[in-house]
């Protein structure tokens, strides 16, 4: 994974979230965050879908982005003829390619997938375009005749091939073999669209890469048909983290980003939500806390400050002492041990009670009452 080229569907696969519809303002300021972020290509809508769509692309194209963007179609003469009106950089031309979706889908057969293939991928190059061909449901496709798909838009001009695991269907173990053997079949630019289905399209995405692809499909908070797709954020990290692989993308602007897309989508992301969530550098547990404050390598897998974010500690039922203290402390109050061990009790059945985390003047209410109750001991429950 020497090179790793990202190409957003956010406005595209993102948007055909059930529900989901974005504004022409809201997909131009989306488009140009993630421009302006790094990510080197943006798939920005479907011309086919008529007028007002060809427009809200053409004002995209006119924004003048650093970015690439591409355009989704399908192989039809139409299709190809509303793209060519959008002023974009590639254009997209998907098909099926499993047998369960060309005989009961399309109703054709082998041979008129390969020969539609050549027509529309020598086509759309005759019209211009740099070409990405897809082949929808590829992961349930006949890896033979797979291969024969890719070859065949190789030979027609493609640049590209993309594999859609349409249906979420993979595991990176099988994701990584395919790819592995399409790398040795091909010179063709490797794109890998995973779908979430069984929570592994992250997973597929880095095992793709890591068997050869150069390309990788996200949305920005997974958004997507279904249970989504691979979220841009987790595979930026990942790479950066795991595989020490910079996709351009300035993981500063994540948290940004994806704030943006939940307002505009209507969708809220989870606050544990990997990456991006509210929560996921806020530690209650006793051990977690006491390990952080000692030295924050102890409980950290990634830095927070690498996002512009940084650890925040809560008191809760899970707290301990150490986290008591340390609490008091940023109120410029010294706790000593018994006051501390009163104070743990009263924080535990507080939240029990109310289920949220103390306030300071909660805090200060209860230190006003540990010095005129002792601290209940284990003896005293024991009894």
């Amino acid at each position: 994974m020497n090179a790793v080229t990202l190409n957003d569907t956010t406005l595209r696969d993102g948007e055909q979230t059930a529900g989901v519809a974005f504004s022409l303002q809201e997909r131009m300021e989306i488009a140009a965050t993630l421009s302006r972020a790094g990510v080197p290509e943006l798939e920005v809508g479907i011309p086919a879908m008529g007028r007002q769509e060809q427009e809200e692309i053409r004002a995209l194209a006119e924004m003048d982005l650093p970015s690439r963007l591409v355009v989704w179609c399908r192989m039809h003469e139409d299709d190809l003829k509303a793209a060519a009106r959008c002023h974009i950089d590639i254009i997209h031309i998907s098909l099926s390619v499993s047998d369960q979706q060309i005989r009961h889908k399309l109703g054709r057969d082998r041979a008129w997938v390969l020969s539609r293939i050549e027509w529309a991928t020598r086509t759309a190059r005759d019209m211009g375009f740099d070409v990405s061909v897809g082949g929808e449901d590829s992961s349930r496709a006949d890896p033979v005749f797979l291969a024969h798909v890719v070859e065949t838009a190789e030979r027609a001009g493609a640049r590209r091939f993309r594999f859609a695991d349409t249906l979420g269907v993979l595991d990176p173990f099988r994701t990584l073999d395919i790819f592995r053997e399409l790398r040795q079949q091909t010179s063709l630019e490797l794109e890998i669209h995973a779908h979430n289905d069984f929570g592994l399209a992250t997973a597929n995405t880095l095992a793709a890469l890591r068997g050869g692809a150069t390309h990788a499909n996200t949305t920005v908070n997974g958004l997507g048909e279904r249970a989504g797709n691979a979220p841009l954020e987790e595979i930026v990290m990942a790479l950066a983290h795991m595989y020490d692989v910079d996709t351009g993308v300035d993981v500063r602007s994540l948290q940004h980003v994806s704030h943006l897309v939940s307002k505009a989508s209507g969708r809220p992301v989870p606050v544990n939500k990997s990456i991006v969530g509210q929560n996921i550098f806020t530690h209650e547990s006793g051990i977690h806390v006491s390990g952080l404050l000692r030295d924050p390598a102890n409980y950290q897998a990634l830095d927070p400050g690498k996002l512009g974010r940084a650890h925040r500690l809560v008191l809760g039922k899970h707290s301990g002492t150490a986290a008591i203290k340390w609490a008091y402390s940023q109120l410029g109050i010294i706790l000593n041990d018994v006051q501390t061990q009163s104070i743990l009790n009263q924080v535990r059945t507080f939240t029990g009670k109310t289920k949220r985390e103390p306030t300071q003047d909660d805090l200060l209410h209860f230190l006003t009452q540990s010095t005129k109750t002792p601290p209940e001991t284990d003896l005293d429950r024991a009894c």
